[in-house]
């Protein structure tokens, strides 16, 4: 990781991945590759799968575990830079992750955050509940990283135990079994929304070059829309993009 962060830092490479261990990851973007200026955080972004097949990026899943309200309206605008120039979305809709969609609502880092993010010069939409990340409300869902973390976690498992249950259930008999063929279609289809190897990796916007965190159960298919998400990053300058943005220059 040192070494593929030293390549990237001295421009003998245009990005890194690594499926490794995310804290080593996160270290080396830091130490190694370095922040943008005016960014106090980086944050790992990842895109959620949703019902409309549009996804949301999240973030930050898990690169800092406690956020300012201030580290939060810098995810805002890291998100919503990434969305619309890596996904060609015009307006990207944000969304701050709460316990309910009431302004008011939420400890005291959410309530500052929703203040500052009123005032961004973003699309924020409001408060988004958990239960609703799913349906396609917003294109960029905002969160500290414990809470994000712990939001992808669920989903995971979530996933894996709908799925595991469902395949006990039609291998019960003849019966659920030629059920299971007639509707393997489009359970596949349902399990592909839910892959995360068709997502790509997780970026870490803010730093000052391109690192993405892809799955540590990546194959050669999760890795290849890495390798795909990347190329489509360094075409629109998205690192380039988002120093301007920040700076404001």
């Amino acid at each position: 990781m040192v070494i593929a962060g030293q390549l990237v830092r001295d421009g003998e490479a245009d990005a890194m991945m690594s499926a490794g261990n995310t804290g080593a990851l996160m270290t080396t973007g830091l130490l190694v590759v370095g922040r943008l200026a005016g960014i106090e955080r980086p944050a790992l972004a990842f895109t959620l799968p949703t019902m409309d097949d549009k996804g949301v990026l999240a973030l930050d899943l898990g690169a800092n575990m406690d956020a300012k309200p201030e580290h939060l309206l810098q995810y805002a605008i890291l998100g919503s830079i990434y969305r619309s120039k890596v996904n060609g979305i015009g307006k990207p809709r944000v969304g701050l992750l709460n316990v309910g969609t009431e302004e008011r609502k939420g400890n005291e880092t959410a309530k500052a955050a929703f203040d500052l993010l009123k005032d961004a010069p973003i699309h924020f939409i409001g408060n988004v509940e958990a239960r609703d990340v799913l349906t396609g409300q917003c294109d960029v869902l905002v969160c500290d990283g414990f809470a994000g973390n712990i939001l992808l976690k669920s989903m995971e498992g979530t996933a894996g135990a709908i799925f595991a249950a469902l395949k006990e259930a039609f291998g019960r008999s003849l019966l659920t079994k030629l059920a299971a063929a007639v509707m393997m279609p489009g359970l596949r289809r349902m399990k592909g929304k839910l892959d995360y190897k068709e997502h790509g990796g997780a970026p870490l916007l803010g730093l000052n070059g391109l690192v993405v965190k892809c799955h540590g159960s990546s194959d050669a298919r999760a890795i290849k829309n890495a390798v795909r998400q990347a190329r489509t990053a360094l075409q629109e300058r998205l690192t380039e993009t988002i120093s301007m943005e920040i700076s404001g220059k």
